[in-house]
């Protein structure tokens, strides 16, 4: 069947194969055009594994350090004329190409939250690695359900002060007004438990308790702090408490690794079009402005040029590491320099349809949202038939976890 996009609001309900291929291809040639990293894990652990900064972590420990990797995701397979999310693709492509060169990959797809998938995880890095040396937790879900069979959601809300801004429709590329109320006290608090840090926590201290954390292990989580133009709706919203509870539990986690000589990161990233900033009010515009600004720098980066400069500059360093004042690894540098932050502030309320394409690089944003998708890959023949059903070897959750 020929595949389109279908878009509503900040979703695309299809993807294509061919083209999430080549977007997994691109991001490995990216890789491997800066040669091997020495001195890297080589038993990895991504939990969040199928997209943003969790699949280029694989890419990278994979392709970039010759490591062996499982991934845990959530993803739907095609059924029927309805195609497979981009993350179903994405990990059949990747999984080809690791087995291509030889190397391990596993892949288990289910809820993250779970003590069934943790089960089967442990159970198989048990039977095949003993420990894993790297845990990349890069899990963004926007609804989480408790072992008691509660389900609780998070909330994309400011807190103590209505929020009003602007965003930029994708397809008619109007820009419209938008107004969100101030977050309940029940809203902020599910919203920490479904994207702070306890899961991460929860993982950590099960593989811990099975002995399957290496001598030095360390674990990552990614954050993002943005800039202050962001801040009502990100950093001082409910997205915020929930990335002020993983600092909290770094510090925990790094007193629970301390016996085995390892550590917990929360490493800032930067600002990038993944399935989750799409969702935020208002990051349409600020990031519309940053990769304007960022491009005419020449320092712009994507999520695998994020991870891979983290992979071969900092996460691995003994000292001379970049850090806050809260412990945090800082690889948004070039995101929150002046000149940057300087333009974003300057435009943030200038921008309108008339000079939209000006100001900012929306064009920019929307490449980058259709090559999430597999859409608009350069070299990718849109006209051809295709192929929906995409295998992925998968560990069977029933019958690892029993």
């Amino acid at each position: 069947m020929k595949i389109e996009p279908k878009i509503k609001g900040f979703l695309c309900t299809t993807a294509h194969p061919a083209g999430c291929a080549a977007e997994v291809h691109q991001q490995i040639q990216v890789v491997e055009n800066q040669g091997p990293i020495s001195g890297a894990p080589q038993r990895v652990l991504v939990i969040g594994a199928s997209g943003g900064y969790g699949l280029a972590s694989r890419i990278v420990a994979a392709m970039g350090c010759g490591a062996q990797t499982m991934g845990v995701f959530f993803e739907r397979p095609a059924k029927g004329a309805r195609t497979a999310s981009p993350g179903w693709y994405k990990t059949a492509a990747f999984t080809e190409e690791a087995e291509r060169r030889g190397l391990y990959c596993k892949n288990f797809n289910g809820d993250a939250f779970s003590t069934d998938m943790k089960a089967a995880v442990i159970k198989e890095i048990q039977a095949d690695w003993g420990q894993v040396d790297l845990v990349v937790y890069s899990l963004a879900a926007p609804a989480r359900t408790l072992a008691s069979g509660e389900t609780v959601r998070s909330t994309l809300k400011p807190i103590g002060a209505p929020f009003s801004g602007a965003t930029i429709d994708f397809n008619s590329e109007e820009l419209r007004s938008i107004s969100l109320d101030p977050a309940t006290d029940q809203e902020v608090a599910d919203t920490v438990q479904v994207m702070g840090g306890e899961d991460w926590q929860d993982w950590i201290t099960a593989l811990s308790r099975a002995g399957c954390l290496a001598e030095g292990c360390i674990t990552t989580n990614y954050t993002y702090l943005g800039s202050e133009v962001t801040w009502p709706i990100y950093y001082h919203g409910t997205i915020g408490r929930a990335k002020e509870d993983l600092d909290r539990t770094a510090a925990r986690l790094n007193e629970q690794l301390a016996p085995l000589a390892g550590k917990a990161e929360v490493v800032v990233m930067k600002g990038l079009l993944t399935q989750a900033a799409s969702a935020i009010p208002g990051m349409s515009l600020y990031l519309s402005l940053l990769f304007k600004a960022m491009k005419a720098n020449g320092t712009h980066e994507g999520c695998i040029e994020q991870v891979d400069r983290l992979f071969r500059t900092q996460l691995f360093l003994k000292e001379d590491q970049r850090r806050d004042d809260e412990g945090r690894l800082r690889m948004d540098e070039l995101e929150m320099a002046e000149e940057v932050q300087s333009y974003v502030r300057e435009h943030w309320s200038k921008v309108s349809e008339a000079n939209l394409h000006e100001f900012t690089d929306f064009a920019g944003y929307k490449a980058a949202f259709l090559h999430m998708h597999g859409f608009s890959m350069p070299g990718i023949d849109y006209e051809a038939e295709q192929i929906v059903d995409r295998a992925i070897p998968l560990v069977s959750l029933d019958e690892e976890a029993s």
